[in-house]
């Protein structure tokens, strides 16, 4: 799948066609949400690749930085995140996926949290930069991942 060309700037910020932009890296920006509550749960990068896939079996696909290759959210933990809804910002530059989280402990984080961002700075006015927990995890990595 090959998604259409980019054009006019009119058409980008206004047009009704997906235009995504991607990056000299070939990646694009992505924030996974939860579809039923609104929190967001996570944000990873997609290629043009793992968009398609994304689109084509509405489970989340991801492209892995560190290990430079796709992965399917859930391939190992079980934690799939279906895709309900897909939006993009104004220049096509950044995608939103609403996602139905499922899976034995319903996390998206690799470190067993429901949400990637389970830690909140205490103090903006403050300069010692303490992060507070605001949730526990859901599962034990040590459990679900395994090293091959």
């Amino acid at each position: 799948m090959s998604f259409p060309a980019r054009t006019t700037l009119q058409e980008i910020e206004l047009g009704s066609t997906l235009q995504p932009k991607f990056g000299a890296d070939g990646l694009i920006p992505c924030i996974a949400q939860d579809v039923h509550t609104g929190q967001v749960l996570m944000f990873a990068f997609m290629n043009a690749e793992s968009l398609a896939h994304t689109l084509k079996t509405k489970k989340a696909t991801y492209w892995s930085r560190s290990r430079n290759k796709l992965w399917c959210k859930g391939e190992e933990s079980g934690n799939v995140q279906w895709v309900k809804e897909l939006y993009t910002d104004c220049d096509q530059d950044v995608l939103l996926i609403k996602v139905e989280q499922t899976g034995a402990a319903n996390a998206s984080c690799h470190n067993g949290y429901k949400s990637c961002f389970y830690r909140k700075l205490t103090d903006l006015e403050g300069a010692d930069y303490k992060l507070d927990f605001i949730s526990q995890p859901l599962f034990d990595p040590a459990t679900v991942y395994k090293k091959k």
